[in-house]
Parts: C-alpha cells; sequence; structure tokens
C-alpha cells in the first residue's frame, strides 16, 4: 500500500508541472516554437551569425584599419562589400581577406539570397556571439529586398547565415604594398588581392643581391609581412607565398632594386 500511495503521489507531481509547462506554451505571447532550434531555418552548407553594421547607409564602414588596406575597401574589386570581423572571423590578421557569402531570411526585408563580403577590418567589440559580421551599409542593402534596404538596415542586430568561399579577384593579380616605415633593414609590405578559400600560411622573401637563399617573413599585423634584416636589403625581390592547403606561388623579381617606401607593386601572379 506504502509503494502504491508513494506512486500516486509522484503521479500526481509530474501531471502538475506538465499541465503548467502546457498552459506556459499556450497562454504566454513570449514563447516563440522556433527558438527552440534556429538550425533548422539555415541552409545546409551555412552556418549562423549575428551581423550588425557602421559607417554610412550607401558606404564602405571599414577604413580597412586593422587588415591595412585603406580607402581601398570603397574600390573595385571591394567595392564596399565588406565586413569586420569578430575574433572568430579575424584570427588575429589571418582572417584578413577572407570571403564569406552571407545573407538573412530572418525578417521580412530579406532577400534570402547570399551576397559575397570580404574581411577587411577587426571588430574587437563583437564578442557576444561565437560568429559576429559587422557588415558595411552597403553590403547590409545588399541583402534586402529591393526597396527595403533601409529597413533591414534598421533591424538592429540581424540573424544570417554564412559559410565561407573562395576569393575569386577575376583579372585582379596579387599586389604587393610596401609599407611607409619599410627601409634597408626592415621591409614590410601588405599583401592584398589574394584569391582562393584559404589563408597564407607563410611568405618567403630571396633578395638576390644578398643571397640566393628564401627568408621567412613574419606577420606584423593584419595583412602586413615583414622581415627585419642585419644586412641591407637592396632588391629586386622574389616573394614565395604558400597557401594553407599547400598552394605555392613565386612573384618573381616583384619588388624592383631601388624599391620605395609607400609605392605599390604588381604582380603577374596569384592562387587558383
Amino acid at each position: 500500500m506504502a509503494s502504491l500511495k508513494m506512486f500516486r503521489q509522484t503521479f500526481s507531481y509530474f501531471f502538475t508541472i506538465l499541465s503548467s509547462l502546457l498552459f506556459f506554451i499556450r497562454y504566454c505571447s513570449c514563447f516563440n516554437p522556433k527558438l527552440l532550434d534556429v538550425s533548422l531555418a539555415t541552409e545546409p552548407g551555412f552556418l549562423s551569425a549575428a551581423a550588425t553594421w557602421y559607417g554610412g547607409p550607401n558606404g564602405t564602414g571599414s577604413d580597412g584599419g586593422a587588415c591595412g588596406y585603406g580607402s581601398d575597401v570603397g574600390k573595385p574589386p571591394f567595392s564596399s562589400m565588406i565586413s569586420a570581423g569578430g575574433p572568430s572571423l579575424f584570427r588575429s590578421g589571418k582572417g584578413c581577406g577572407t570571403c564569406y557569402q552571407v545573407k538573412c531570411t530572418a525578417h521580412s526585408s530579406c532577400s534570402g539570397k547570399p551576397v559575397t563580403v570580404v574581411i577587411t577590418d577587426e571588430c574587437p567589440g563583437c564578442v557576444s556571439q561565437s560568429t559576429h559580421f559587422d557588415l558595411s551599409g552597403t553590403a547590409v542593402g545588399a541583402m534586402a529586398i529591393s526597396g527595403k534596404a533601409q529597413q533591414l538596415r534598421n533591424v538592429g542586430v540581424l540573424q544570417i547565415q554564412y559559410k565561407r568561399v573562395a576569393c575569386n579577384y577575376a583579372g585582379t593579380n596579387i599586389v604587393f604594398k610596401v609599407d611607409a616605415g619599410s627601409n634597408p633593414n626592415h621591409f614590410a609590405t601588405l599583401v592584398e588581392y589574394q584569391n582562393g578559400q584559404s589563408d597564407i600560411a607563410s611568405i618567403d622573401l630571396q633578395d638576390i643581391s644578398v643571397s640566393s637563399n628564401w627568408r621567412p617573413m613574419q606577420r606584423l599585423w593584419g595583412a602586413v609581412w615583414k622581415l627585419d634584416s642585419a644586412t641591407a636589403l637592396k632588391g629586386p625581390f622574389s616573394l614565395r607565398l604558400k597557401s594553407a592547403n599547400g598552394e605555392t606561388i613565386v612573384a618573381k623579381n616583384v619588388i624592383p632594386a631601388g624599391w620605395r617606401a609607400g609605392v605599390t607593386y604588381r604582380s603577374n601572379i596569384n592562387f587558383n
């Protein structure tokens, strides 16, 4: 009898809890069953992220600051379709120049069509989500239904979907912008417009005026790489770039003898 009484008490306890839960679900206006599994709305191949935007509504947002691209972010091939990235996207500079498809479906102003953006800056304050894009106003507008760009910008924090894709700057090869602080014993250069879907893993420099050996460069900051040398670097320099997937390309004598700080030198190579 004692066991039967205990069973009835236990059954009554769980029935009361279940009834309360069903009442909450039925009558609480704040309940949204879609929140139980947001992954149900994510297209295969895409992941969920948060997005905000900054700068002018039709502007570049970023000035290329933490990557070093400067005013190039507003010009082709970037064309203002850029984003600052939270820590998981910026990755201490390794994420500079990486490309992502982003799209939104969670708002009535969303077109649902993906657009491609490039990581060109850091968003150090974007730490509330595991993945956070701080997009240009132009990029946000590109995700909207025609005529609904401003409504989408007014949302605030927007839930989006994203996936990494290969950069494809058709007709554009890698350029090397010699850092303004470079001198014969400290050579630093910005690397810009690399194709592909893999990070630049390493860059080596060969100065034939000194030696035929290749010397490893180090990431200085953002997309800027540097080499410090006790022996004056005169040039011409060749630069050997290796991607994380193992592809290696060489820009032969891309930096001429008599090179100057602040000058841009264009190569005839790019990753596949």
